[in-house]
């Protein structure tokens, strides 16, 4: 059966170079990087190498780099340093966040009873941002936590746009960049952000890692205690071959990025076409300049398609989904879509295609002629 993986912003397949080193690191540098002896001092070498090439391609300092287990850990200690640490008062998000950030700021606030404050959102699943600055108005310490491109519509912030209207006002900014770390620059000496966050396997490298930027001076303190690794910002051995698998992962995706973004808007742009000519009352839920590797659509069907949709695609060895992975398995409509969409509209099937530089058109004409079947 015909094998086709349109669900790229739930995971991604490793890069053949990726896997090699990792294997390669596995074999021959062991060694715990906190150790002294030569084959700890190799580890050390590696790790930091990799948090060097990593801060490279952000323009920042590579001590302002700091690995976790992925954006999720990262997003929930950036956040909770602030209300603990920083005395943040207020937070201000929106509703179509990921659940990294809407779960832990909902428990936060229920720890510690601060304001938290949510940003309007548009039909089109953009920000209001004239709203932003007006929560920003009331004088309290707040961090603004706003995702730089949405993992179920591909809707982009302005980074730039909002840091600088959070300086504006001394608020801290975290951003939660993890769709799009890799697929497109971010250059952290220009734009005013705080904190931002990655996770590896979101752009070809391994499960299990990413990192943090914590821009210097904003005091923020370790989540999890134990050794003085990372700064002694977050204990705990180091998983070094997964870092350099990550940073390996990130320099060849940097390395082809005008190729492959070039090919994937290509691929986005046909399936679009395709819709079009086969299914002429679909709707694009966003806008169609959205992020290149992401649309998220709502099918002229029969309400009574939508739970059978995705078992159908799946039958025929097609995987997309209906929104964030974290939830999936969930009969609830996605969070970010009730936010853009009517209550009637919500029913309706809709779809989440994500691409990677590994699909073809030939897997796009093969979800077309699924669909039809459906």
């Amino acid at each position: 059966m015909k094998k086709v993986y349109l669900d790229n912003a739930s995971t991604t397949a490793m890069r053949p170079e990726v896997i090699q080193e990792m294997t390669k690191v596995m074999t021959e540098d062991f060694g715990n990087p906190s150790s002294t002896h030569s084959f700890g001092r190799n580890a050390k070498t590696i790790l930091e190498l990799s948090r060097k090439s990593i801060a490279k391609h952000f323009n920042c300092a590579a001590q302002e780099i700091i690995f976790t287990s992925g954006g999720t850990e990262a997003d929930n200690w950036i956040l909770r340093s602030a209300v603990e640490d920083l005395k943040v008062e207020r937070i201000i998000s929106s509703k179509i966040e990921h659940h990294a950030v809407l779960h832990a700021i909902l428990a936060l606030q229920s720890d510690y009873n601060i304001q938290v404050d949510y940003v309007n959102v548009k039909e089109d699943g953009s920000l209001d941002l004239t709203h932003l600055s007006n929560l920003l108005s009331q004088e309290k310490k707040t961090i603004v936590s706003l995702m730089h491109v949405n993992n179920e519509t591909g809707t982009i912030l302005d980074l730039e746009r909002v840091g600088t209207i959070c300086k504006q006002y001394n608020a801290l900014f975290h951003s939660d960049t993890v769709q799009s770390v890799g697929k497109t620059e971010i250059d952290l000496q220009n734009i005013p952000v705080d904190f931002i966050v990655a996770s590896a396997h979101k752009f070809h490298g391994p499960k299990g890692v990413g990192f943090a930027f914590v821009r210097k001076n904003t005091g923020l303190q370790p989540l999890i205690f134990g050794g003085e690794q990372e700064k002694g910002l977050r204990a705990g051995t180091e998983a070094v071959h997964q870092i350099a698998g990550m940073a390996k992962a990130l320099s060849l995706s940097y390395e082809n990025l005008e190729e492959e973004r070039s090919y994937i808007s290509d691929l986005k742009k046909y399936l679009i076409e395709q819709l079009e000519v086969h299914f002429p009352g679909f709707r694009i839920n966003g806008k169609k300049e959205d992020f290149y590797n992401i649309i998220n659509i709502t099918l002229p069907f029969s309400s009574d398609k939508t739970s059978m949709l995705l078992f159908s695609l799946d039958m025929k060895g097609i995987a997309v989904s209906r929104g964030s992975a974290c939830q999936s398995g969930s009969i609830k409509p996605s969070h970010v879509l009730k936010e853009m969409l009517s209550e009637e509209d919500l029913k309706l099937p809709n779809l989440r295609i994500s691409f990677s530089h590994y699909n073809t058109k030939e897997d796009i004409d093969w979800l077309i002629e699924s669909l039809k079947s459906v």
